[in-house]
């Protein structure tokens, strides 16, 4: 077995919400009275913690107000949650993998955005362990997949990050993992390649494919 531990990215790359949280950070910028960022701009920082990513969407808005942006941020996201669905061939993908492999998140939601989520997904059991963006440092830092090894005691060559950002990617070479980059997801392939990823694939059939021949 090539890679004993695979950790998986949560939004834009085992779910499609990456529209949706585009949507979110538009709508929570014109409750605010912001300039509404650009699609590509707002798709950049889906990953990054809720602070990085304020500096990045709304730039002139001072860091005291921030709790106010993410409770905006966070209204519009729940309306939009139940409609939320897995990849299709996602669930299938993930419960054979974790018959094989450990398997683990490392994602930008929350804890209890996390939480929700594997609730409602139906795969919650198939993952050994994971990490949110508000208990250690966010992406790009390697924080999380350090820990995740440590936890489970596996070494840096027996894993594999797969996501769909540059931080997912940059956070893999960081840490001194391997990594593979979906670009099905919310960043576009030119930004992902150039984070030397094992490979980049185009479908959830596709990442089966490599998965069934690297693996």
């Amino acid at each position: 077995m090539r890679y004993p531990l695979i950790v998986f990215d949560w939004d834009g790359t085992i779910i499609d919400s990456h529209s949706a949280i585009i949507e979110c950070m538009q709508e929570a910028s014109r409750d605010m009275g912001l300039p509404v960022p650009e699609r590509e701009r707002a798709g950049h920082v889906i990953g990054l913690g809720m602070h990085d990513t304020m500096k990045i969407v709304a730039p002139e808005l001072p860091a005291e107000r921030y709790p106010e942006f993410i409770a905006m941020y966070r209204r519009h996201f729940l309306a939009r949650e139940d409609a939320m669905q897995l990849f299709p061939g996602m669930q299938a993908l993930i419960c054979s993998l974790s018959k094989k492999h450990r398997l683990a998140i490392a994602t930008g939601k929350s804890r209890k955005g996390l939480e929700r989520a594997l609730t409602t997904s139906g795969i919650r059991e198939c993952f050994t362990a994971s990490r949110c963006a508000d208990e250690t440092t966010p992406k790009p830092h390697p924080a999380m997949l350090v820990e995740l090894m440590q936890e489970l005691q596996v070494q840096a060559d027996g894993v594999l990050m797969i996501g769909d950002t540059s931080h997912d990617m940059e956070m893999a070479r960081a840490a001194g993992v391997h990594g593979l980059a979906v670009t099905y997801g919310a960043h576009p392939e030119h930004e992902l390649r150039s984070c030397g990823p094992r490979g980049c694939v185009s479908s959830v059939q596709a990442l089966r494919e490599w998965l069934t021949q690297n693996a």
